[in-house]
């Protein structure tokens, strides 16, 4: 088996640039949702990154771009040099992709698929067999290779995606959940095949295990809702999220002594005595500030008394608990921001309500000043008239009878309409007296007639 992957990661020549894969600007929108918003980040020559996220962020959606299966809205991708639309055969040849569905012809057998493959990759028919040969001794496939892969088992066809990917000799394998359906042996068989394959190839690993990330990456990118939420290692991940560092410490030695000591090393700000045993050996609870690293200064204090070290080690927080503290405080935010939209829009609708009724109440103000204004004329034609026109009616008369010069033509226009006015009153006044008569004297003759 080490025979095997020394010739598979050793046997072709990597491309040492800037960075294997450059991401800039991704984007990637199905109608108005983005799968993906926005994301740059890289990944070097012979790096594993554990590339994480909850359900739907966009991990997936993001491989599948890197590896040229769907194209992006907006952005680039290179591989190796190469961009994934201007140059997508020497990308997909530089790439070794296993899906979170392998993607296997299940009425084949182990060795027919593999052959299958290579000669999709356009793999030498000189080099076809050999290389089939190390990658199924690699993944420890070569006892079934003449089994149809639809009688296998889940954890050996996942083995059988695996190879798939490895064949070609990419420089770049991209693993989509690679140890599903293995069991805790096979679990631990992948973590020591990715860490040898990871010595000279670069590796993007996305897995829901957040133990075998921890066990194998040297860098996370976490993703959160279609963005970057962090890109770091887990050590720098775990003192970012904390405001001190922690250290478990194991000493031999008198505790009352060590717990001084311990307590006078410079940036030390808290120690516990945690267990006590009666052989002498006890163990201590160091916080102290995260940009100071007390290690040393431990050491030298205790190796000064005397006092041997039988353990050291960082306490700080787990993979899985910087994952979920980052994912639960983007889900806040996100929420926060939310409620004070909701908060705005309600505030902005109650203030337009309030306008529109201060705008109604105006309205119907102004209309039942003009029904006071009509029932005034009707009720006494000149008052009214005069009270309408401000009371300046008089006073236009004497104005015009003496001749000033500042009586102006839109005064003569409401003096004709007020004469306009008070024939139609007139008017109306003699026909109903008119009226008035005309009934009497119909009165009359009907009483005459009754007689």
């Amino acid at each position: 088996m080490r025979d095997a992957a020394k010739r598979i990661v050793s046997s072709k020549k990597l491309w040492w640039g800037d960075f294997m894969i450059e991401i800039q600007n991704l984007t990637k929108q199905y109608g108005r949702i983005k799968a993906v918003d926005n994301i740059s980040f890289s990944v070097d020559s012979g790096e594993i990154v554990g590339f994480l996220g909850p359900n739907g962020a966009g991990k997936t959606t993001t491989m599948n771009i890197v590896t040229g299966y769907i194209p992006p809205t907006e952005g680039s991708v290179r591989v190796g040099g190469f961009d994934v639309m201007e140059n997508p055969y020497e990308v997909k040849r530089k790439i070794g992709y296993l899906p979170e569905q392998p993607p296997l012809y299940n009425d084949m057998t182990v060795l027919d698929y593999l052959i299958f493959v290579a000669a999709l990759k356009k793999v030498s028919k000189q080099k076809r067999n050999a290389q089939i040969n190390d990658v199924m001794e690699l993944v420890k496939v070569i006892d079934h290779r003449s089994r149809l892969i639809k009688n296998l088992s889940k954890g050996y066809k996942q083995r059988v995606g695996l190879a798939q990917a490895l064949i070609g000799e990419p420089e770049v394998i991209i693993l989509d959940e690679p140890t599903v359906g293995l069991d805790p042996k096979q679990i631990m068989e992948m973590r020591k095949l990715i860490k040898a394959l990871g010595k000279q190839h670069t590796i993007v690993l996305s897995s829901h295990i957040l133990q075998e990330v921890s066990a194998v990456c040297d860098r996370i990118i976490i993703i959160n809702k279609g963005k970057i939420a962090a890109i770091d290692t887990q050590q720098n991940l775990s003192r970012g999220m904390e405001n001190v560092s922690r250290l478990s410490i194991t000493i031999c030695g008198a505790p009352s002594v060590i717990l001084t000591s311990l307590e006078g090393t410079p940036g030390v700000m808290d120690v516990k005595l945690t267990t006590e045993s009666a052989d002498g050996v006890s163990n201590f609870l160091v916080e102290s500030d995260k940009e100071t690293d007390v290690r040393k200064s431990i050491f030298y204090t205790m190796a000064s008394f005397g006092y041997p070290i039988i353990e050291m080690r960082s306490m700080n927080l787990s993979l899985e608990e910087v994952f979920l503290q980052l994912i639960i405080n983007e889900d806040n935010a996100d929420n926060e921001g939310n409620e004070d939209n909701a908060d705005n829009e309600d505030n902005e609708g109650n203030e337009d309500n309030e306008d529109n009724e201060d705008n109604e109440d105006n309205e119907d103000n102004e209309g039942n000043e003009d029904n006071e204004e009509i029932e005034k004329i009707e009720e006494s034609p000149e008052e009214g008239l005069e009270e309408h026109s401000g009371g300046d009616a008089k006073e236009r008369a004497e104005r015009r009878s003496k001749g000033d010069a500042e009586w102006r033509p839109e005064e003569r226009l409401e003096e004709g309409l007020d004469e306009i006015f008070h024939e139609s009153s007139s008017a109306r006044q003699d026909d109903d007296l008119n009226a008035r008569i005309l009934d009497k004297n119909s009165l009359n003759e009907n009483d005459e007639g009754g007689e």
